[in-house]
């Protein structure tokens, strides 16, 4: 947020597991009216022996039910009231689905196979789905319900983040667009009662198996993925003062050093093809945009003006950043091509807008607008330039869309905690995503995971 750095330029403030504790809970608060009724059936398990393996034991349909519910576009029908309790595609009664005005019914198994791996099967059972075919030269009705089916051999340990990866088939199958349950998201978490208080955290994308990339005494900020998911950049005051650093995350190397100039090193962000990094610097006065090549290291400044410019972010062919300035006065929102001269602003709404990014077709901007005071989460159309507040909450920072487009997580306010939040991108679905200790903050949602 631009206020805080705005903080350390003029009062020269310095802003700023093992496991986590608890894992983040979901809390859906808005949004399920609307929904589409589905209903995925417990997956049966037919193995060699009980089972004992941790892993093995998921419970992959409520994993499934769980996804689905959170994207804000099924409602998943509760487990007491499952019509049927079958495995298979064969055995599903249509038409008594169809009473209940059930669109979609998930079936499926879990095989333990001799040497350890379990055999995954699901059939995807579209209710209402009807063709038409010639036969004999008469037109007749045909239902030909099953809309996907799918099996994988796979570890017992990758069992959850698999029923992930199959929400995400149901998903695109049912809406046309690509899931994003199979992700991972970042973030911080800041527990003051702790000589080591501050935690980069990276969980899977509805909290679960959550893991300590780095820790620290003192704050840390402003998280960035790159684009394979394999690396976050991160700010860390660990030496006394803003540096900041590249860790893959999926090694136990250590932290790659990337910028530790005089005065401030902050809000980095990866380009699309992961080759460059965009970054705020003041090392040549006050803060500007700058581009480091990953490859040289070498640095390119992009803007030069006597305001503050901070917070860049680039647009999904590239070409172009957008980032946060008070060049007119009050924060605002501008663009500016590489290889360009003049930076265009974009919002005009409100007294502050701040923290742009791009939906992946490049046609909305999500940001955070202030107006009467109140910070929001907000989309604006580029073309039309029209912006539409999506949040209810206060005090919204961070946002971060996921790889779809689909939704967008947060750091708020609640009861007086700092909490994650996530909305739809049309802002019908609301959840809280609050954690049973401390604060979480920072949060960013990672790029489809190969």
């Amino acid at each position: 947020m631009i206020k805080q750095l705005i903080k350390m330029v003029f009062f020269i403030v310095v802003a700023i597991s093992t496991k986590l504790h608890a894992e983040i809970e979901i809390v859906i608060t808005d949004g399920m009216d609307n929904a589409r009724p589905v209903a995925v059936l417990p997956f049966s398990w037919q193995g060699l022996g009980p089972k004992t393996d941790s892993k093995a034991s998921q419970d992959v349909g409520a994993i499934i039910a769980s996804d689905l519910r959170r994207s804000g576009r099924f409602n998943p029908m509760a487990r007491h009231l499952l019509l049927q309790n079958v495995d298979n595609y064969d055995e599903v009664n249509v038409d008594l689905w169809k009473e209940k005005g059930i669109e979609a019914v998930v079936v499926g198994r879990i095989t333990q196979v001799p040497d350890g791996r379990l055999k995954v099967a699901y059939e995807l059972v579209d209710v209402f789905r009807k063709t038409q075919e010639v036969r004999n030269g008469k037109l007749y009705n045909v239902n030909r319900n099953k809309l996907d089916s799918y099996s994988a051999f796979i570890q017992p340990k990758n069992l959850r983040f698999h029923a992930h990866r199959i929400a995400d088939r149901i998903y695109e199958k049912l809406t046309g667009e690509k899931g994003a349950f199979a992700t991972r998201i970042a973030y911080v978490t800041v527990d003051r009662g702790q000589k080591i208080s501050h935690r980069l955290m990276v969980a899977d994308s509805d909290g679960y198996a959550p893991q300590v990339v780095f820790s620290s005494s003192q704050s840390i900020m402003s998280p960035a993925w790159s684009p394979d998911a394999q690396q976050l950049a991160y700010v860390s005051f660990q030496n006394g003062r803003s540096e900041v650093y590249i860790k893959d995350i999926y090694k136990s190397t250590k932290a790659t050093l990337v910028a530790a100039f005089e005065g401030i090193n902050s809000a980095p962000a990866f380009s699309p093809d992961g080759r460059r990094m965009a970054l705020t610097l003041s090392r040549d006065g006050n803060p500007e945009i700058y581009v480091l090549d990953l490859t040289t290291r070498r640095f390119s400044r992009i803007t030069n003006h006597y305001g503050i410019d901070t917070e860049a972010n680039w647009t999904p062919d590239g070409q172009s950043l957008t980032f946060t300035s008070d060049r007119g006065g009050r924060p605002q929102i501008y663009r500016k091509n590489l290889f360009g001269d003049k930076a265009v602003r974009l919002t005009y709404e409100g007294n502050y807008n701040a923290s742009s990014s791009f939906t992946p077709d490049g046609k909305t901007m999500v940001l955070i607008n202030r107006t009467s005071g109140v910070f929001h989460v907000a989309t604006q159309d580029i073309e039309s330039g029209s912006m539409q507040t999506i949040t209810e909450t206060r005090l919204d920072e961070s946002p971060s869309l996921a790889p779809n487009g689909s939704m967008i997580i947060y750091a708020t306010v609640y009861r007086g905690r700092q909490v994650l939040s996530v909305v739809s991108t049309d802002g019908r679905f609301k959840a809280r995503l609050p954690s049973k200790k401390g604060e979480v903050k920072a949060p960013v949602w990672s790029p489809y995971l190969n």
